[in-house]
């Protein structure tokens, strides 16, 4: 009975989100793959090479290596609006911290999502015996430094507990319930001074960014037997500042994520995540691996003075039809004032042939935020460059 309710609380998820290797049920805790904040998620849910807010938690720790003073931001998302189910949502706490005598940034978030009640019914019918309430949660505890003026690293440890059931039913060994932990190790290269013969000048211009995100053992809720990978996944990222003057900039964003897990149809043959990392970029013939990987890329255009701004933004995301078929459009905005600022995003489907109806469509996240003594890119020329 307890596999039937982890099933239902899984399918949501496993249906939704990318790579068929979801669809097949060989990666748990899939929520650590969400795109958390409404920034990112306005341009396509790309913020890898960006990764200048604290959101980089997420998206790439090492862009908080260019960042001084504070921040703290709160996300909420209905999740699957097509859905109707208001008790599945998502929401995610982020803080930053400059800390000059470590030369670096202390950073931590927390990420949660509700999947509502459910019903425990017995072996014997359908009679309601008992109700609980299912939900994944991580938290995240990260540092942040500089290498060299133009290079930044970052790191992050994460304990991941996830609730599908709450308590054993029948004979069934475990109850439900796993508790994991993973890691995270990231780096950035933000030239300050780039002048390519014959192309331009790129100093301050161009960002570019790698994260290799939930590096850890499998997670079980039944045995060791049953156990699947969490979600081991490389993102290298791309951030281009088109145009800036005093008033306005623009930004092009771009992306590219895989996702590193053993993919062997039983779970006792799978690799631990220190093979997977390596074998999973050739499971198959070329073509294929580069098809499994997804695109994002977006646009951000700021207009306003250092008390008061303004953002607009739009993306596109693809994945490929055989692994998984998800493309969406997304658009945002946001503004600034003083300390606080207010974004959110929306995804729609609604411009592809098969997106009517779609799960992800009309997907909204709204963020509020507040930085003090803080570097950001809108503040003075290019990317932020720290101390």
């Amino acid at each position: 009975m307890k596999k039937i309710l982890i099933m239902l609380v899984l399918a949501p998820m496993l249906l939704f989100i990318n790579n068929k290797i979801y669809a097949q049920g060989e990666a748990a805790v899939t929520f650590l793959l969400l795109a958390p904040d409404s920034r990112a998620g306005g341009i396509g849910e790309s913020g890898a090479g960006l990764a200048d807010n604290s959101a980089a938690i997420f998206w790439n720790p090492a862009g908080i290596a260019f960042l001084t003073g504070s921040e703290a931001s709160i996300t909420h998302s209905n999740w699957l609006p097509q859905f109707g189910l208001d008790d599945l949502f998502y929401d995610y706490l982020t803080y930053r911290q400059y800390v000059e005598e470590i030369s670096g940034s202390v950073t931590a978030s927390i990420t949660y999502m509700n999947f509502g009640e459910f019903i425990r019914t017995g072996e014997g019918g359908p009679e309601a015996i008992g109700k609980f309430r299912s939900f994944d949660a991580a938290l995240t505890l990260g540092y942040s430094t500089k290498l060299h003026p133009d290079w930044g690293l970052g790191m992050n440890f994460r304990l991941i507990h996830s609730r599908l059931s709450d308590k054993p039913t029948a004979g069934e060994q475990g109850s439900g319930v796993a508790t994991s932990v993973s890691f995270d190790i990231a780096g950035m290269w933000r030239p300050g001074d780039l002048n390519l013969p014959l192309i331009g000048d790129f100093s301050n211009r161009l960002s570019i960014g790698a994260n290799l995100s939930n590096i850890g053992p499998k997670i079980y809720y039944i045995d060791q037997d049953q156990a699947d990978p969490i979600p081991t996944n490389f993102r290298l990222g791309f951030a281009f500042r088109l145009m800036e003057d005093d008033y306005n900039s623009l930004t092009f964003t771009t992306d590219f994520s895989k996702l590193l897990v053993d993919r062997a149809d039983s779970a006792s043959q799978r690799a631990d995540f220190y093979e997977a990392i390596f074998t999973a970029w050739f499971d198959d013939d070329f073509n294929t691996e580069m098809r499994d990987v997804v695109t994002s890329m977006g646009l951000e255009y700021w207009y306003g003075g250092d008390d008061f701004k303004f953002a607009l933004r739009t993306g596109f995301f693809y994945e490929d039809p055989s692994y998984g078929n998800r493309k969406f459009v997304t658009i945002g905005a946001g503004i600034r004032y003083d300390l606080y600022g207010f974004d959110f995003s929306y995804i729609t489907t609604d411009l592809f042939p098969d997106g009517e109806n779609h799960p992800l469509s009309d997907t909204l996240r709204f963020t509020l935020s507040i930085g003090w003594g803080a570097t950001t890119p809108t503040q003075g020329k290019g990317f932020p460059r720290g101390i």
